[in-house]
């Protein structure tokens, strides 16, 4: 069958590739929603790419959900709630600003047993490392989560990776704790964030920009740490 793509189909398949798993009015908030009938035009776009075979869906969920063609996601997995959490923060993030080098379900070590953050973004300018807690586990349990990144940044690996900015020093991002509950966790190393959703974030650093140089010089060091200035 000869069929020719739009750049929007093609920016659409893109996206769901990259999220794994995406409601039908995510895909109208970010594709469709300058139109007239932005709910009948992603509709209709959506199942002339289903029929294409282009895209899988799964009508477990209310509005629909599409999945990779090479989804290995059964259509009724919870994995497909975890993957909605991490777009879901991606959107909450996107009214403020559009986050950069998007890696989602990040696996920066490469090996078994590493860090494997939800998500990774470089977000107004700062990079980020984030995990999206929807169930509430131990203390004990998140903090050798935290001893985790503490050991990918001792071990200088980070220092190369693709993202990192060609004209000055290595940055280790910080660490976003996207969840209800508080954990008593720390480290002497790396920044963690502890915050419900993007919105209490901005909200939490909405007067960083009156302490720039503060801030600058409390955080900036030989360790490659960078200050959070987020508004």
């Amino acid at each position: 069958m000869s069929f020719r793509l739009s750049q929007r189909d093609k920016n659409i398949i893109a996206f769901i590739n990259q999220f794994r798993a995406v409601d039908r009015d995510s895909l109208v908030d970010i594709f469709f929603k300058e139109l007239r009938s932005p709910v009948n035009a992603c509709n209709s776009v959506m199942v002339r790419l289903y029929r294409l075979g282009l895209i899988e869906r799964t009508q477990q969920y209310s509005p629909t959900v599409y999945l990779p063609v090479d989804a290995k996601i059964k259509k009724n997995s919870q994995k497909i709630l975890h993957f909605l959490s991490i777009l879901d923060v991606y959107k909450q993030m996107c009214t403020y600003s559009t986050p950069k080098q998007v890696i989602v379900e990040d696996k920066p070590t490469r090996r078994k047993g590493g860090i494997e953050p939800d998500l990774f973004c470089i977000f107004k300018g700062s990079p980020f490392w984030i995990e999206i807690q929807r169930n509430q586990y131990s203390e004990q349990k998140m903090q050798e989560k935290i001893n985790l990144y503490e050991d990918f940044f001792f071990s200088d690996e980070w220092k190369s990776l693709h993202w990192q900015p060609e004209d000055r020093s290595p940055i280790f991002p910080s660490v976003i704790l996207i969840t209800p509950v508080r954990y008593a966790v720390s480290s002497d190393h790396i920044r963690i964030i502890q915050v419900a959703n993007i919105h209490e974030l901005m909200e939490k650093y909405k007067g960083a920009s009156k302490q720039t140089k503060e801030v600058s010089s409390r955080t900036t060091s030989s360790s490659g740490r960078i200050k959070i200035n987020l508004t």
